[in-house]
């Protein structure tokens, strides 16, 4: 499988939203019918100003070029807030805008901790506009801060997002699709389908095959040939994964495989990629967001059951569904409580198209037309085109 290199992705954003722009200026007919010949009506689409965009730490550079991109061609002045984890990247990015002249002023990076930079720009009375990626809680903070201003927001944040994989297919092809949209990035990713849904009738199968699979992932320096997982970001977020684990067995679940530090890397913040089985859903693990290699298992007999056991969730952001039966692909489709579905895939993403979620995974989309609906204001512009008198009332020098 082919997967797009990152300054691929960037580049492509950045064009994307190029082409958009030259639009801009057009005014557009308003969607009514104006009972008055004495009217004209148009909109304009301005920009809303300034804007904070506040980005994680995982796809440091994808994740600022989905605000950064829309915001510029919408014509706002943004300020960029990295993670303190990963800022490197994006002042790479601010030098290459200054490089190719964008003007001083309109992309600004601010650096540091949540509390000291993100925070104040929830609240600033300058600032226009929040878009934000990042954790539901810390979303739940922000929307709270800009709340006080009467501040719009946008919030891209955590998700659950289950795969359902039907009695119908090839064993080999959903290994590989389940594995890919759970442990790719090491599940450091909002969307990864991190919990399975099976048949019960091919679930000893369909296990043997994903065991299979997962041993089969190199682990690595980063640098080396063929590696497929690095390291987890930082301790913190490797003790943390350790103690979702450690939980998990704890409430009566099974470690399938994984669930700890590779035998051959002695050092760094390396953990095998881990499937979990005799999970309940009243489990910490199937729960909540872990954003690590942790895959979590559940098995149902029934279209209805696999599709309730998919929408119990707090969150709504991806979901996905593996079947050769394409009508019912389609049925799932439709009763998933989810911003992005795939079919018989898992995670690809497209600049052209929608990306966010419903429920605790927040509100608002990046991407496509919509990301730059995010940046713009839309105003109403009415106009009286006669010669003659509105006639509301009689001028009094004509009384």
């Amino acid at each position: 499988m082919a997967v797009n290199s990152i300054q691929d992705d960037v580049a492509g954003c950045f064009e994307y939203y190029a082409d958009l722009a030259e639009g801009l200026d057009a005014k557009q007919k308003a969607p009514v019918s104006l009972p008055m010949e004495s009217f004209k009506s148009y909109v304009l689409k301005e920009p809303i100003g300034v804007v904070a965009l506040i980005t994680p730490w995982n796809y440091p550079l994808l994740m600022a070029t989905w605000k950064v991109a829309p915001a510029l061609a919408a014509g706002c002045a943004a300020i960029l807030k990295p993670s303190e984890l990963a800022s490197v990247t994006c002042l790479e990015l601010a030098e290459v805008c200054r490089e190719v002249g964008l003007p001083p002023g309109v992309l600004n990076i601010l650096t540091g901790l949540g509390h000291e930079a993100g925070a104040p720009l929830a609240s600033h009375p300058q600032v226009d506009k929040i878009a934000f990626t990042g954790s539901s809680a810390t979303g739940s903070k922000i929307m709270t801060a800009a709340a006080q201003l009467v501040k719009p927001v946008s919030l891209e944040l955590g998700g659950k997002s289950p795969i359902v994989v039907f009695e119908d297919v090839d064993l080999d092809k959903a290994a590989e699709w389940t594995i890919f949209g759970c442990f790719w990035t090491n599940g450091q990713i909002c969307s990864a389908t991190s919990r399975l849904i099976v048949h019960e009738s091919i679930a000893a199968q369909f296990f043997e095959k994903l065991v299979q699979w997962t041993r089969n992932i190199k682990i690595s320096d980063p640098l080396e040939e063929g590696c497929r997982l690095g390291p987890v970001v930082s301790g913190g977020q490797y003790e943390k994964i350790l103690k979702f684990i450690s939980t998990a067995k704890s409430e009566g679940a099974t470690i399938l495989c994984g669930g700890d530090r590779p035998e051959h890397l002695k050092k760094g913040f390396f953990l095998e990629p881990t499937i979990i089985t005799d999970v309940t859903t009243s489990m910490q693990i199937w729960r909540e967001e872990v954003f690590g290699p942790v895959l979590c298992v559940k098995t149902f007999s029934t279209e209805e059951e696999a599709i309730e056991l998919a929408n119990d969730t707090h969150y709504g952001l991806g979901a996905a569904v593996l079947s050769n039966d394409l009508e019912r692909c389609e049925r799932l489709t439709k009763a998933f409580q989810a911003g992005i579905v795939w079919i018989n895939c898992s995670q690809p993403c497209f600049c052209q198209a929608p990306w966010g979620g419903n429920k605790r995974s927040g509100f608002g989309r990046e991407l496509g037309e919509w990301g730059l609906d995010n940046y713009l204001s839309v105003k109403q512009v009415t106009q009286y085109i006669s010669d003659e008198p509105w006639g509301w009332y009689k001028s009094p020098s004509k009384l």
